[in-house]
């Protein structure tokens, strides 16, 4: 039997812990702190590999109102569901911040043209190019990172014949 995990399997090798201010399980850590806002208690989520948590948010105090309420499977279940949400939102907003269209109506049709900005930590920037109804490319430059790609400027710019200049 192989034991080796695929890196996207989603399957954590982590051990299993359950205890009541600490649960391991599914790739996922769920902690009960502190709350350093006020007398009361906070859960962090962090997933298996990461430094920082995902989630934090606001713990229910126990019965006797001094320790925090302890965590349980549905609790852990509803806060895996949550901090995974919240990944899947933080990567869909930066997707859409790296990665934008317009459409345009020319003289040979309707384009699409697109700006993807590349994030490099030492040199970013960004790629406009233009697209036929069909997907075929037309054009590709690279501009600046802080390229704002509207309607009037993709338009221009194929009026222009895709020159140099977005």
């Amino acid at each position: 039997m192989n034991d080796t995990l695929m890196p996207d399997s989603g399957i954590s090798d982590a051990p299993k812990e359950q205890q009541a201010t600490l649960w391991r399980d599914d790739g996922w850590t769920a902690r009960i702190i502190k709350n350093e806002d006020d007398d009361g208690w906070a859960v962090e989520m962090t997933k298996d590999g990461q430094a920082e948590p995902a989630l934090v948010g606001p713990w229910t105090m126990g019965r006797d109102k001094k320790n925090p309420k302890p965590l349980d499977s549905p609790a852990f279940i509803t806060l895996v569901k949550t901090a995974n949400e919240v990944l899947r939102r933080h990567e869909q907003q930066l997707h859409a911040t790296l990665h934008k269209s317009v459409k345009i109506d020319t003289d040979d049709g309707r384009l699409t043209v697109k700006l993807d900005i590349v994030p490099d930590e030492d040199e970013p920037y960004a790629v406009l190019s233009a697209y036929d109804e069909f997907g075929e490319s037309l054009a590709e430059i690279r501009v600046p990172p802080t390229y704002k790609l509207t309607v009037d400027r993709a338009s221009a710019w194929a009026a222009g014949g895709f020159g140099k200049q977005g």
